[in-house]
């Protein structure tokens, strides 16, 4: 027996079914794709891979995940699963879907979020990080992940009623396509004063991120909501792991980073602004 997914071919386009006991699945083409013991599918060609192990790498997860883990950046979770919620509106089996996932610390909240307000949730979440789906897939059983990418979302044209994006790679022309008319496009990006008190520790001349309202053709730009709070880390191994989740971690000159490891307390501000764009709809013929 075939059960239909919400996932398509990343060769064909077609739609994939699950096959073999729930351990193939594959399109009507022919092509077919092993699911891992974790329940995750790797739906990235290697032809489009630019390096043989693409996206962050384990240790990278896993000091990402010990950090989410502390409650950190429990304000920023909740008020993402929030905003969702609100985006799906009435819709009782909404689609949802999580581009760059990660460790599905976020998406997993969404699908818990959406399923306390008593609807019946279609969560998918990927990455193109296979360590980093893999310890998704091994840990939150209610969400379906994979392997891709977000220049080739491996979803139907118009499926998702809600796509998220936090801090990944932006592909408009995809989210475009993915989401449905009048859907909800949320993006998650730091503000200007994200990590300040890590930044002046790191560098000589810290700098504020720039702050863009940004237009996508396809969507019509609603509003932007800002999350700030504020970080006290006492333990060494939080600075670190927070440290190794950030893009200073690799631009970092090695005087900075010396700096920064060596502390034993960092006092830092968050501030994470949400982006909401809405589909816009599609002319009736």
């Amino acid at each position: 027996m075939k059960k239909r997914t919400d996932w398509i071919c990343p060769l064909c386009g077609q739609p994939l079914l699950l096959w073999e006991g729930e351990k193939t699945l594959g399109c009507e083409n022919g092509h077919s794709y092993d699911r891992a013991r974790q329940g995750y599918c790797h739906l990235l060609p290697v032809n489009r891979k630019h390096t043989r192990d693409p996206g962050d790498n384990a240790q990278m997860v896993m000091a990402r995940r010990e950090f989410l883990h502390t409650g950190g950046y429990d304000g920023f979770r909740q008020a993402l699963s929030r905003l969702v919620l609100e985006a799906v509106g009435e819709k009782k089996e909404p689609l949802v879907l999580d581009v760059g996932c990660g460790e599905g610390f976020y998406t997993t909240h969404m699908e818990q979020i959406l399923r306390g307000a008593g609807k019946s949730p279609r969560v998918l979440g990927f990455d193109i990080s296979k360590s980093a789906v893999k310890a998704a897939a091994g840990t939150y059983k209610n969400v379906s992940f994979c392997v891709a990418s977000s220049f080739a979302i491996p979803v139907e044209e118009g499926a998702c009623d809600c796509v998220t994006e936090v801090f990944s790679p932006l592909v408009p022309e995809e989210f475009r396509r993915v989401t449905k008319s009048g859907g909800v496009l949320i993006l998650a990006v730091p503000g200007p004063r994200h990590l300040w008190g890590m930044k002046q520790v790191l560098y000589e001349r810290p700098y504020e991120n720039e702050r863009h309202d940004t237009d996508f053709a396809g969507f019509r730009f609603e509003r932007r909501e800002t999350v700030t709070g504020h970080l006290s880390l006492s333990r060494p191994q939080d600075i670190r792991n927070l440290y190794a989740m950030t893009p200073y971690y690799w631009k970092t000159g090695e005087e900075g980073s010396r700096r920064l490891l060596a502390l034993s307390h960092l006092e830092t501000e968050t501030e994470f602004d949400f982006l909401l764009y809405r589909r816009e709809e599609e002319p009736s013929c």
